[in-house]
């Protein structure tokens, strides 16, 4: 799985940092998870592709959504017919249809709008499902959740061939799938070759958001959680204010969570070029797991159990 950081900054962008948006890959699949102004050229400099099926919108807050018109808009040129969804809280379905044609003219491929509420299977695909979550902010907002389903336990093939005397073949399959089979004489039951369900992966983005408990349970045991951390500990009256997060908050929600790692995102452009003192402030808290993702800024999240590493990695910044 592949997070893409598109936008980064909070209400107004900055030359390093543009609005909030990221794409997340999995498996052939691509997810965009807000869409703030500039998210297509974003796209096109860090060539992440172009390929997206969903988008999911956590409030309609200009920085997250003012980059919608444009990217719908260039689908159209490129002669898209592959429908769209986007995801967006319950009660503001006029507001995104006004956001996705300002000219007045629809796209040309179908587009559907589906309003979510927190608590609520938004996507649900065969190996995973994204899932709305409860947030706090000043507007009608919802975060998300992208939870894959456990997978199937490891096939121990040297057990099947030397102890039980299977042979390659559908047999294998048939055990991997949880079903039993025969063989000279006997049941062999999917327990004695499969192992345990193996855990799949959780990456929850919260939006922009206070602190909240619903947070905190939906990231549990997340391997990344993508959270507010728009201020630093000096505002931390302007966080509550404006219902933002600051940092050492963020990185405590991720402590409580009990998630893998944490990435601050939506800063403040008061700390355009010291996002590291935040990153100090979340460290205190949340030691050795977190990171200020910045644009171009791209996460590998391994399988929990792969022996592959947590791996970050900055993209060409040039144009």
């Amino acid at each position: 799985m592949r997070v893409t950081f598109l936008g980064t900054s909070g209400a107004v962008p900055t030359t390093e940092r543009n609005p909030t948006a990221l794409l997340v890959e999995r498996e052939g699949d691509r997810l965009l998870f807000d869409c703030g102004e500039g998210t297509q050229r974003q796209m096109m400099r860090f060539e992440t592709g172009f390929d997206v099926g969903h988008i999911f919108v956590s409030h309609l807050h200009g920085d997250h959504v003012l980059g919608l018109a444009g990217l719908l808009q260039t689908w159209d040129f490129n002669e898209r017919d592959r429908p769209l969804a986007v995801h967006a809280p319950a009660g503001t379905r006029s507001r995104v249809e006004q956001l996705i044609a300002p000219t007045g003219e629809q796209p040309s491929y179908p587009v559907r709008i589906h309003q979510v509420e927190a608590g609520e299977t938004v996507l649900d695909r065969e190996e995973y499902e994204v899932r709305a979550v409860d947030v706090e902010h000043r507007t009608t907002a919802v975060g998300y959740a992208l939870i894959e389903d456990d997978r199937k336990g490891r096939f121990d093939r040297e057990k099947a061939e030397t102890e039980l005397g299977l042979e390659p073949g559908p047999k294998y399959s048939k055990l991997h799938r949880g079903e039993p089979v025969e063989h000279e004489g006997r049941t062999i039951h999917p327990e004695e070759v499969v192992g345990p369900p193996r855990p799949g992966r959780t990456v929850v983005y919260t939006g922009d958001t206070r602190p909240t408990e619903s947070v905190i349970d939906a990231a549990d045991g997340a391997d990344l959680l993508i959270h507010d951390g728009t201020f630093g500990d000096e505002h931390h009256d302007r966080a509550e204010k404006t219902a933002h997060s600051t940092a050492r908050e963020a990185a405590t929600v991720a402590r409580e969570a009990g998630a893998k790692r944490l990435a601050l995102t939506h800063l403040s452009t008061r700390y355009t070029g010291r996002g590291w003192q935040l990153e100090e402030q979340a460290e205190e808290v949340f030691d050795g797991r977190v990171f200020m993702a910045d644009d171009g800024m791209r996460v590998e999240v391994p399988y929990p159990d792969s022996d592959r590493e947590f791996t970050v990695e900055m993209l060409d910044r040039a144009g």
